[in-house]
């Protein structure tokens, strides 16, 4: 069955959101600084630091949100409340600059996994569902290419395509083993490549809270930012997911590379 006109502008909108300019030229336009000079003054052992949080925020966020993401909620999702909520833990943060990295990051991470969450429930995903549940994972890593990207090999469907294998994997371990063991092999493999390509993003906010005077209301401004980034990855890609149930992967992925 063909898209209809409407579906066709639910894709158009869903593609403009998803490969739309990243986080980094949102919030240089909000610090007044290209982000990419700050990243290279920051120390190496900042960045490994970067990296190590981000993972850990993801391990703890996916704890929480596998208990609580399968209540069969129905309905518009509730993109303000989440927002206000780690507007809040930005200004905290903001407030004692990078060191509260470690502690204001695992709160947001999670926040905005819940909010992903919401926006797929109303997109008509079933979080009983395991696949489901890890999809909302994966749009941590729409924010940003891996470092071991191919030049070639960016955009929306690329990044769902380097992580499918995990993605399956992991919601066959979860599938069969339910919350168990959520730290075996599948899982553990799952959060690192998301983590690769989430860190990325978080290093740029990073980056932005390092920029002298930022202060607490400049890191509530960061985290709006940064939270209204993934509200639109997790809207494109619901969008998409919805219209791939309707219509197929293949037809969809060709209208949207031509669109």
């Amino acid at each position: 069955m063909a898209l209809s006109q409407s579906e066709i502008i639910e894709l158009r909108g869903a593609k403009e959101l998803l490969e739309n300019p990243g986080i980094a030229a949102k919030v240089s336009n909000f610090v007044g600084t290209p982000i990419e000079k700050v990243l290279k003054k920051l120390p190496e052992s900042l960045t490994a630091a970067v990296n190590d949080i981000t993972r850990k925020s993801i391990e703890k966020a996916l704890d929480i949100a596998l208990l609580t993401m399968d209540r069969d909620e129905r309905g518009s999702s509730s993109n303000w409340w989440h927002k206000l909520a780690v507007v809040a833990t930005g200004a905290g943060g903001g407030a004692f600059g990078l060191p509260a990295l470690a502690i204001e990051l695992p709160v947001s991470t999670t926040i905005m996994l819940r909010s992903i969450a919401d926006i797929a429930r109303s997109e008509g995903e079933d979080l009983r569902c395991p696949d489901a549940r890890l999809q909302c994972v994966q749009v941590l890593a729409l924010g940003g290419n891996s470092k071991n990207d191919d030049g070639t090999e960016s955009g929306y469907f690329a990044a769902r395509a380097a992580l499918a294998k995990a993605i399956s994997e992991a919601a066959a371990h979860l599938t069969k083993k339910g919350l168990s063991q959520h730290g075996a092999p599948a899982i553990v493999r799952l959060i690192s490549q998301v983590a690769s390509r989430f860190s990325i993003v978080v290093s740029e906010k990073a980056a932005a809270q390092a920029v002298p005077l930022v202060g607490a209301i400049g890191g509530a401004a960061i985290n709006s930012l940064f939270i209204g980034h993934f509200q639109d990855m997790g809207r494109g890609h619901f969008i998409v997911r919805r219209l791939e149930r309707l219509h197929g992967q293949e037809e969809i992925r060709r209208l949207y590379e031509e669109l």
